[in-house]
């Protein structure tokens, strides 16, 4: 038989929610711990008087009874765990653990039963339900008629507000069932009322949370904080824990109740009283009850009379009548020396304090947080500026609370406090490591940008001091191609100046125009001058598009026997190392090797350069003489017989035109008279008188001359001529 048993996810039902947590069963007693807020269930072996075992909604439940009539209920078992329970409660606490089970006939008429602080509604021998007298808040009796209300838990999704039992009158004389009903209830229900005088009272506390000035009645079983517009009664039982904290200044001191529940106004709810006290003030108090009783209740803990600052004195008649003990500052030290940590938590400033078991925040809105809820911490880079960074602390429920601008001193006290308190930091490892925040799509691509720029500078740099030699073979390749381009436009410049060149055009053009006019203003007709225009400009079209042809036919055209341009230093030496290149490093590609090659050339010294430069100057020497002797001999040879059988062949054109347009121009002016015109070629009389009246036989001569001369041949005789 093992000496201790233990269950996680056991759920303890806390005025209508289920709250998880761990119970311990030992030789000395049950343990209970609440997951959700840590409070503790401590229940002795001596006290406890039964055990029940019992189905309920979430599974099996267990309900332990002590001496002094309390009740603890906790559920979440399994039906295979009664046999090593029950072995358990005989062995170690001398009790049965008897099997009950709740009655479920969903009948409403039953029987009352007072046993301690439950009010069980029986049926018969079985319970229907039972009800803790320490979740009523009020008691109210009516004829016949008594009313229940009850206290009211934020975590609840569904709240039980208030039951109504009907009683009925009985044959007893003197004695009222409704009455005695409701003192049952009263008796063991958690009904504040100021009876009574308070044992001491404060006056004028600044409250922080919730805030103004506050008195302090302290009542033998609860708190009364009465101020100007709020009354808040808060029952003993109700406070968690108590804490002490220096403020940062040390001329101040904060001292803070944990409540569970929390007081509420309103819609607001308070899970933390803060009250502010300065350190230089005093008080003499004196509590409202001799020294027999003080000394019995308190046991040596508070005395009558007492004097000392007044935050020692409301901490220390608090920790006796809550019976709770005052969580102070660990061994922690800030960069400046002090206990806590200035940071901002939902933007609002306040101090954080390291302590031996959490974490406690001050003071809005005030968080407590314990070491065995948290998942792990993490610390990350500031956002606002790099003299700062956050702390991130996240629950096992997922829970995340930030506390940044925290000061970066206080960086190293903070990691190694964490870090002796065994807790799991999410970076470890990366101690000088922050954090990176996620930079927005703006900064990204300005960045970006930069980058970009930057990359582009460094390359422009290098190109300037490292040797490419890609670049120059490509360079000397153009300088070879140009030349050779310039070369053969200067062996095809003259042809192309004698076949195309339009200023000639627009002086035959001009002179056509100007040769018609004159002999048609001697005949007084207006309308030859318009009918002369078209045909000049379909001959125009005709004389631009051959000399085109030939132009482009003449660029095409290169002389094999031109003497080469020399290559360059670089080059000779390329062709002459290749061979070497390509046995050090076999298998070499060619982009490989153009590289090797600009390195080897960069790397080699000024002397050996020097024997290739010279060697790069004889063939220049060499190049220019082949060159003086090429354009001396067979080009300007070549050349000038080229010209002259081009220029001969122009001129049988322009004979032959000559001798076409003589018969061609006898028959363009009879386009203008009525008559239709024919094909054949004659001179009409009218055309012959008017140019004799005109002028004379000699004149006309010269003026036919100079028309055949001055106009282009028509598209018909063009026709004949090529055929």
């Amino acid at each position: 038989m093992a000496d201790t048993l233990e269950f996680n996810e056991i759920y303890q039902e806390v005025k209508g929610s289920m709250n998880d947590g761990r119970l311990r069963l030992s030789r000395q007693g049950v343990i209970f711990k609440n997951s959700k807020t840590g409070k503790v269930d401590n229940i002795q072996a001596s006290e406890l008087s039964e055990g029940v075992w019992r189905r309920v909604a979430l599974g099996h439940g267990l309900k332990l009874i002590t001496k002094n009539g309390h009740v603890y209920k906790y559920d979440g078992f399994r039906e295979s765990e009664f046999d090593k329970l029950s072995d358990f409660f005989k062995s170690h606490y001398r009790l049965e653990l008897a099997e009950k089970d709740l009655c479920v006939k969903g009948w409403n008429w039953g029987t009352v039963r007072f046993g301690g602080q439950l009010l069980s509604f029986d049926i018969g021998e079985q319970p229907v339900f039972e009800i803790p007298l320490s979740n009523v808040s009020q008691c109210t009796t009516g004829k016949n008629e008594v009313t229940l209300e009850f206290h009211q838990n934020d975590d609840a999704e569904v709240s039980l507000m208030e039951v109504r039992f009907y009683v009925p009158p009985t044959q007893e004389d003197g004695v009222d069932p409704v009455e005695a009903f409701a003192q049952n209830v009263l008796s063991k229900a958690d009904v504040i009322q100021a009876t009574g005088d308070a044992i001491c009272i404060f006056r004028e506390l600044q409250c922080l949370t919730p805030r103004g000035r506050y008195d302090i009645r302290i009542y033998p079983t609860f708190l009364h904080l009465h101020g100007k517009t709020f009354d808040y009664k808060i029952p003993y039982p109700t406070v968690l824990r108590l804490f002490l904290l220096p403020h940062k200044d040390q001329r101040q001191m904060f001292f803070v109740i944990s409540l569970d529940p929390p007081i509420k106004q309103g819609q607001t709810r308070y899970h933390f009283l803060i009250l502010l006290f300065s350190k230089d003030e005093d008080i003499s108090l004196t509590l409202n009850m001799n020294e027999e009783e003080v000394e019995k209740r308190f046991e040596g803990r508070l005395t009558k009379n007492m004097s000392g600052s007044l935050y020692e004195m409301v901490s220390r008649v608090m920790k006796a009548l809550v019976n709770r003990k005052i969580t102070v500052p660990g061994n922690f030290q800030g960069h400046s020396g002090a206990q806590c940590i200035t940071c901002s938590y939902k933007a609002s400033s306040g101090l954080l304090y390291p302590l031996e078991r959490g974490f406690i925040y001050v003071h809005k809105p005030p968080v407590h947080i314990r070491f065995d809820e948290i998942s792990f911490v993490n610390f990350a880079r500031g956002t606002t500026t790099t003299r700062s960074f956050d702390f991130e602390i996240e629950t096992k429920q997922a829970t995340q609370y930030t506390f940044s601008s925290i000061e970066r001193e206080e960086y190293g006290k903070l990691f190694d406090f964490v870090n002796a308190k065994k807790l799991n930091i999410k970076n470890r490892g990366h101690k000088e490591k922050k954090k990176v925040r996620p930079i927005p799509l703006f900064f990204l691509l300005l960045l970006l940008l930069l980058d970009i720029k930057q990359s582009y500078d460094e390359y422009a740099d290098s190109d300037e001091d490292q040797h490419d030699a890609y670049l120059e073979r490509m360079k000397e390749e153009g300088k070879i191609r140009e030349e050779n381009a310039n070369d053969s436009s200067d062996e095809s410049g003259e042809e192309t100046d004698e076949s195309f060149n339009p200023g000639e055009e627009d002086d035959d053009v001009a002179e056509e125009f100007n040769s018609h006019p004159s002999a048609s203003s001697s005949s007084g007709d207006g309308d030859s001058d318009r009918d002369e225009k078209k045909p000049a400009k379909k001959a125009k079209i005709v004389r631009e598009r051959k000399p085109r042809k030939k132009q482009l036919e003449g660029k095409k055209s290169k002389d094999p026997d031109a003497p080469k341009r020399p290559m360059s230093a670089y080059m000779l030496w390329l062709n002459a190392s290749r061979e070497k290149i390509k046995s050090d490093h076999p298998g070499i590609s060619i982009t490989d090797l153009s590289k090797k090659a600009g390195e080897l050339w960069k790397a080699m010294s000024r002397e050996k350069k020097e024997v290739w430069e010279r060697k790069a100057e004889d063939a220049k020497r060499d190049y220019e003489k082949a060159m003086k002797e090429y354009s001396v001999g067979g080009k300007s040879e070549s050349s000038r017989t080229e010209k002259s059988k081009k220029k001969k062949k122009k001129q049988e054109k322009q004979v032959k035109g000559k001798v076409e347009k003589k018969g061609v121009s006898s028959k363009s002016p009879s386009s203008k008279s009525p008559v239709k015109p024919t094909t054949e070629s004659f001179k009409s009389k009218e055309f012959v008188s008017s140019d004799e009246s005109s002028s004379g036989e000699s004149k006309k001569e010269d003026s036919e001359e100079e028309e055949i001369a001055s106009t282009p041949p028509s598209s018909e005789d063009s026709a004949s001529g090529s055929d």
